[in-house]
């Protein structure tokens, strides 16, 4: 995990953790973090991709911090490596505790998406402009 005490790569994506997508004890479910990092990865693999692509990986994952409640949830993604047509993000999720700005990493992972053309296929992601 990020030990210096601050998010890296870009901020893809902040959202408010609601009552619905809590569990009984008042934590947010582990899945809809996951869900938000898999958003934050496609929006950042299919502006690098100038287009479609979907998730062929999640590599290993472990949850440090839970949650809660009317934290704002917000997830950074890097670009780490292009291949022909995938592109591999480093994604951490941090939690913006509510009503302050204390921020604590929840979890980060290794996200890997496909580029795909109009017809569902792996197609080269471009080169960079």
């Amino acid at each position: 995990m990020n030990t210096d005490n601050a998010p890296k790569g870009m901020l893809t994506l902040r959202v408010p953790a609601m009552p619905k997508d809590a569990n009984a004890a008042f934590d947010i479910f582990g899945g809809w973090v996951m869900a938000q990092m898999d958003s934050a990865s496609g929006i950042r693999a299919a502006e690098r991709a100038k287009g479609r692509v979907v998730t062929a990986a999640v590599r290993e994952m472990s949850f440090a911090k839970p949650v809660k409640i009317g934290d704002a949830l917000c997830v950074y993604t890097e670009i780490t490596r292009v291949g022909r047509s995938s592109i591999t993000l480093r994604v951490e999720a941090w939690a913006q505790r509510y009503l302050t700005q204390q921020m604590d990493l929840v979890t980060h992972g290794e996200f890997v998406m496909v580029s795909l053309d109009e017809n569902g296929k792996p197609t080269p992601v471009p080169p960079e402009e």
